[in-house]
């Protein structure tokens, strides 16, 4: 792999310490006006690779690596660091927590109005959006760790304290997203012939297939999601006819904000979180899917579990929010892969089964569905001949999106990245004009999961297929809109890529932290073990032959032969029983010992007759 994400990531960290680090005291600002959402990327650009990736730690002075200290050394020494950022995440958590003591997750300047409509009004803008929820889960974990892992190594009561204190905070941040991300989620029922019921079959028909035919498959193919959603208990009220009809359609999953009339959540006891009645129209929305599906995974990650972040009262809460992510991830890799002969999604652009509400297709809709298959094969530890299918979408997609393609002048894929997708918040027009969330980030989006897809494969040639990509999206799309000059120099976002001049050379934390995701994702292949079966079977083949000839040897061995030939004999019985443990986890490196001793094996042999 020719991306090299963590000098990449130190380098970032270079550029996020000059910009945020100002005057002895940490800035947040950047090309958006703050808001929950974006000063949370702010401050995850540094955190959440601290917090996800061996070698990058900042929390054990004593052990910071030093390329870290050199990188991080505008804001102090290894000690001046995690004291600096005790005081930053403290101050991001009491800047978005009001007056009544409850963590808020207002979309604020991230918000717009449809087209040149009239200015929000203040109450919109307050609305709460289920990124910051995701996002915040994230931070707010990372946080905990950051911590947890800090507060062995410091001496003064002073900072003891202060680090209880962001700790409490932390934690009602915490739960306080995940009753937001609870109250966001919804199933919504149509009838079979209804305008989404045929939109629905319209999807998944990929053969051209009659109506009814097409419904039966679905409904049979529906059934486990539809018995799961007798498990939904908190934050969600469901029909019957959702539970027990099956001749009516459903679709679950999370819409932009808190359901219009969601009932509240019990968030435990001594933490205050406001649960007024929410506004947003009861329909899933694939993008808002996945957003909450990606903070939701963080809950149930390896570190999350070994520092044991998540305290008795938010175990419900965790275990109501798996459920959902279950069931969402259930239902959505369902009707991507509905059909024998060509999925859905497989079918670019992915055809919305509510087009009126979502906007016109495109093909990050088509991405959205092929993020939530490849968790769902990751999941069912799926063949690599249906991994290589995903593959071979993501590099159309790339192909399409121009993200590997120089793109022409005004040319429509264009608009995927500048100014992006535009998706209608349905139901915040019942407090100002319609507004809309801008969606920019399909090329880092695209890139972290063709290194997803990479990871889970264990076909050495698909994975050096999927990392040539990924290659590729770096070099000629990411790589390019960094900014060279200018305020916030080596951090995302330069949009002269495509011939546009920017309207601001200030920093986008909104795409910057993206890369930064990504990044970390590109890390996480290399703790993926190649594989192939080829190689495998041949190491296999050659052990076969070694044993026989190593048996025989020893059989001609008499007590009369010299200690250095015994030696040597059982040397190479150990060296074929190392080759034997490693040929399904390395192969090639167990044919190259085997190939060792069979050389020695040759060389007994020669001795012998000569």
């Amino acid at each position: 792999m020719d991306i090299r994400p963590r000098q990449l990531l130190l380098e970032m960290w270079e550029a996020a310490a000059e910009y945020s680090y100002q005057g002895g005291g940490w800035k947040f600002s950047g090309r958006a006006e703050s808001n929950s959402t974006s000063d949370a990327e702010q401050l995850l650009c540094l955190m959440y690779p601290s917090y996800q990736m061996p070698g990058m730690e900042i929390v054990k002075p004593d052990e910071t690596a030093k390329d870290v200290r050199v990188a991080l050394e505008r804001i102090g020494d290894a000690r001046q660091i995690p004291q600096v950022l005790v005081r930053a995440l403290s101050e991001y958590l009491e800047r978005y927590t009001n007056e009544r003591g409850a963590p808020v997750f207002s979309g604020g300047s991230y918000f717009q109005p449809v087209g040149q409509g009239e200015p929000l009004t203040p109450e919109q803008r307050a609305l709460e959006i289920v990124d910051s929820f995701s996002m915040s889960i994230t931070l707010s974990l990372a946080i905990l760790g950051f911590v947890r892992e800090f507060r062995p190594t410091v001496r003064r009561d002073a900072l003891l304290a202060e680090m209880r204190e962001l700790e409490k905070a932390a934690s009602r941040r915490l739960t306080a997203s995940m009753v937001g991300i609870l109250r966001s989620f919804t199933v919504r029922t149509f009838a079979a012939y209804s305008e989404e019921g045929r939109a629905l079959c319209d999807l998944v028909n990929t053969e051209g297939k009659s109506t009814e035919k097409v419904l039966d498959e679905v409904r049979d193919a529906l059934v486990p999601a539809r018995t799961s959603l007798r498990e939904l208990k908190l934050g969600v009220e469901l029909s019957a006819e959702a539970v027990d009809d099956d001749s009516v359609l459903f679709e679950c999953g999370w819409s932009w904000g808190i359901i219009r009339d969601a009932p509240p959540v019990d968030a435990g006891t001594g933490v205050v979180v406001d649960q007024s009645p929410g506004v947003a129209q009861a329909k899933p929305s694939l993008y808002f899917t996945v957003v909450a599906l990606d903070g939701i995974s963080d809950l149930f990650s390896a570190r999350t579990r070994q520092l044991g972040l998540i305290n008795p009262d938010q175990e419900g809460l965790v275990g109501a929010l798996q459920l959902r992510s279950n069931l969402a991830q259930l239902y959505w890799s369902t009707i991507a892969r509905l059909g024998r002969s060509r999925w859905p999604v497989e079918e670019v652009p992915w055809r919305s089964a509510n087009p009126a509400d979502e906007g016109p297709e495109t093909d990050y809709d088509t991405l959205l569905a092929a993020s939530i298959t490849i968790e769902a094969l990751a999941t069912e530890r799926a063949r690599d001949v249906d991994i290589a299918r995903i593959a071979d979408v993501l590099a159309e997609l790339a192909v399409r999106g121009r993200v590997t393609r120089r793109a022409r002048l005004r040319e429509p894929a264009i608009e995927l990245h500048v100014p992006g997708v535009r998706l209608p918040l349905t139901g915040a027009e019942d407090l100002g004009p319609a507004m809309e969330w801008p969606v920019a980030d399909f090329s880092t989006a695209l890139l972290k999961r063709v290194a997803r897809t990479a990871a889970v494969t264990r076909d050495s040639a698909l994975r050096d297929r999927l990392v040539g990509l990924a290659d590729e999206i770096w070099d000629r799309h990411v790589r390019l809109r960094q900014l060279s000059d200018g305020p916030g120099a080596g951090l995302w976002d330069d949009i002269s890529l495509f011939k546009l001049a920017p309207t601001d050379k200030g920093p986008s934390w909104y795409f910057t932290e993206r890369v930064m995701e990504a990044l970390v994702t590109v890390a996480a292949v290399s703790g993926a073990r190649p594989y192939s079966a080829r190689l495998a079977d041949l190491a296999l083949d050659m052990l076969a032959e070694a044993d026989h000839l190593h048996t025989a040897e020893l059989l001609r061995e008499s007590p009369t032969s010299t200690v250095p030939a015994r030696t040597q004999l059982h040397g190479i019985g150990a060296n074929l029983q190392r080759a034997r443990e490693l040929r399904e986890r390395q192969p090639a490196t167990s044919i190259a010992i085997v190939q060792a001793a069979l050389r020695d094996l040759d060389a007994l042999a020669m001795a012998r007759r000569a």
